[in-house]
């Protein structure tokens, strides 16, 4: 288990990270929120988008989080979401994890992306996520309550914001119940970028 778990998230300046509706994802302040990663060459390279893109370092600290990650872990709010928009090809090309109560199959998806349901909570799915990561990283994708849960029962080594200038104003906070009795952290470095600001954090407990 040498890897890290770690999660990576955009996030409002007044700390939202997605729309409280799944519906609402894919729209306007939710791209709004997204905008510095959509013309980088990795993102249009992992999409399978075309040629072209921008360098420069959004797109190395895409590139280098697609990088360390050996698999994934997410709740079934963003799976369901997910499994509407994502490419036929969904663009983890790791196993990932679903934490549910559905009793499904595994779902392999051209690519080396395969979603494997975990029906008996965070901590086995974690388990399983490591043992199929090797030596590289865990990422809890999302949505927020997955991470939020991972944080608050210790789980969590590291995390990343892309802080973007825009506002929400409502929707699914980051660290809206977060135990900061049990929860600190330690700042690791900040990168700002023409579109984000990038934060680095360790968590420890308090």
């Amino acid at each position: 288990m040498a890897g890290k778990v770690f999660f990576s998230v955009s996030m409002s300046l007044d700390g939202f990270i997605a729309p409280e509706s799944s519906e609402d994802l894919m729209g306007k302040q939710w791209m709004e929120l997204q905008q510095w990663i959509f013309p980088l060459r990795f993102f249009r390279e992992n999409l399978k988008l075309g040629e072209g893109g921008e360098e420069g370092r959004d797109n190395d600290i895409a590139r280098e989080t697609f990088e360390r990650t050996g698999a994934s872990v997410m709740g079934k709010r963003m799976f369901d979401a997910g499994e509407k928009m994502w490419p036929e090809e969904a663009p983890f090309h790791t196993p990932v994890f679903v934490v549910t109560h559905e009793r499904r199959d595994p779902w392999e998806r051209p690519g080396g992306t395969t979603f494997h349901f975990v029906n008996d909570g965070i901590e086995t799915a974690l388990d399983q996520a490591r043992e199929a990561a090797g030596d590289r990283d865990v990422r809890i994708a999302g949505g927020g309550a997955t991470i939020l849960e991972y944080v608050n029962a210790g789980l969590v080594d590291e995390f990343s914001i892309a802080l973007s200038p825009v506002l929400f104003g409502s929707g699914i906070r980051l660290f809206e119940g977060v135990d900061a009795a049990r929860v600190a952290l330690e700042p690791v470095r900040t990168e700002p970028s023409p579109r984000v600001t990038h934060l680095t954090y360790t968590v420890r407990e308090r």
